[in-house]
């Protein structure tokens, strides 16, 4: 099978078979942890367990939802869409402040969709790709997709393996052999083109398969979880349940939780634009902000967090060279079987974190490399380097601040220093802002001497 000129076997327009198509959809489902963020929040909460189920089973239909909705008819990339971890304080903190069991959720489900709406107006007036034309050029989205991959690593390495669930050494023997078996699957696909398909392009599926077979093995598989679950169940815990309640501090709280997601969105995207070689227009980028909105705003209806584009996508097709569109629809057309099978909902919220954090660190640095490779074509000089370094330091500094440092400051600042990849990509925008212009200006005068330079060497060339 032959690659593109991005490197892709498969690239986001091509046709790919329905049976493959959604063997690779489930590939890009395992590989995301969406389960993850809405577990968190229903323990915060205090759920009772058909509370968690219905939340999880909800996360999944708009996982699917939103999926679909910007895969096939809005941004038209191949991104999934997931609950971040953005707003977990948010959500645990209004539902708190406002009646908690009673009431709490109608209000921040009220404000997610006051949120969601704003997005999609957003989208709509157009303003957005001219925000992105100005403040995003190529050093600065480069910049971004670099600390997108940076940001997401400690997670990847800390909550999957070493602080999660478990004893430590068998996390690092799950994730270690995980983390072999893929790389193994994607040496044999790239040393023998002709099981490119069966290995290199199904690594993931492959390195999970193995990992979970070891950690059950292992004692780490609890199969309790799958033999409980009920086979077909509905959401039951929806906004027509909670109801609907309309808070200004709740609603302002979480404008700025969406501005802040919105930022973490572009980076997405930005890193699925470089890895599939397709620039973004300006339509792609308003339509992509519109179909954000309705993610989230089904999402909010749904009775869950808010779904936002999820960078490991971008990783994932890296690693597999498949980018078709239409494997993504058929990701999304599995997030919404998951909302209503109970039984394969519940087996893939039972793989160990070992598994998962195994093969998405490998993925992490993927992206980070794709967002240095973005870099290295741009002419580097002394500000562009600033604009790349300052954000990778900031970077570091919020994921290692202690959390006693955070607590202390204004909540709109915890939000803030709870998104790496924001305060990156507010850093890099400011830093271009500040030494950019000037630099342009001066490589706008270099270009001009250099083609004088050329023009008067052609000149003596003819007279000679």
């Amino acid at each position: 099978m032959k690659r593109n000129d991005n490197g892709l076997l498969y690239g986001p327009e091509d046709k790919v078979s329905y049976f493959q198509s959604g063997l690779l959809g489930l590939q890009h489902v395992l590989a995301m942890d969406v389960y993850v963020p809405p577990i968190i929040i229903a323990g915060l909460l205090s759920m009772s367990l058909a509370q968690k189920t219905g939340f999880l089973q909800a996360a999944f239909l708009a996982c699917g939802i939103g999926t679909i909705l910007q895969t096939k008819y809005f941004m038209k990339l191949p991104v999934s869409q997931g609950p971040s971890f953005v707003p977990i304080g948010a959500v645990a903190g209004v539902y708190l402040a406002n009646g908690a069991a009673n009431g709490g959720m109608a209000t921040v489900l009220g404000s997610l969709i006051v949120g969601a709406i704003l997005l999609i107006l957003l989208g709509i007036s157009g303003i957005y790709q001219k925000i992105i034309n100005t403040l995003v050029p190529a050093i600065v989205g480069g910049t971004i997709i670099t600390c997108v991959g940076l940001s997401l690593l400690p997670s990847a390495l800390n909550d999957n393996i070493f602080k999660a669930a478990g004893n430590i050494n068998q996390n690092i023997e799950i994730a270690a052999i995980t983390a072999f078996t893929m790389l193994v699957a994607i040496t044999i696909g790239i040393r023998i083109p002709q099981l490119q398909r069966l290995f290199k392009v199904s690594s993931i599926i492959i390195a999970l398969v193995v990992g979970t077979i070891v950690a059950s093995m292992m004692g780490r598989f609890d199969w309790s979880v799958v033999n409980n679950a009920a086979w077909i169940s509905l959401p039951h815990f929806t906004s027509l349940h909670y109801g609907i309640h309309f808070s200004l501090p709740a609603i302002l709280t979480f404008i700025v939780i969406y501005m802040v997601l919105t930022t973490e969105t572009t980076g997405t995207w930005f890193a699925m634009s470089a890895v599939v070689g397709e620039k973004i227009n300006k339509k792609q980028w308003n339509r992509g902000i519109i179909g954000e909105g309705l993610s989230c705003l089904f999402a909010a209806l749904l009775g869950t967090t808010p779904m936002t584009g999820y960078s490991t996508n971008a990783g994932v097709v890296s690693i597999t060279g498949v980018a078709s569109r239409r494997v993504f629809v058929s990701a999304g057309i599995w997030f919404v079987v998951l909302g209503f099978f109970g039984k394969l909902s519940a087996f893939l919220s039972a793989v160990p974190a070992a598994v998962i954090g195994g093969i998405f660190s490998i993925i992490c640095v993927i992206i980070m490399l794709n967002g240095l490779n973005v870099i290295r074509n741009l002419s580097m000089d002394e500000s562009s380097i600033y604009v790349l370094g300052i954000p990778i330091v900031l970077t570091m500094a919020v994921i290692f601040l202690p959390s006693k440092v955070v607590s202390e400051t204004p909540q709109m600042i915890q939000y803030l220093l709870g998104s790496p990849i924001t305060i990156a990509a507010i850093t890099a925008i400011v830093i271009n802002l500040v030494m950019g212009k000037h630099q342009e200006s001066k490589v706008a005068e270099t270009d001009k001497e250099l083609k004088k330079t050329n023009l008067s060497k052609e000149e003596l060339a003819e007279s000679k």
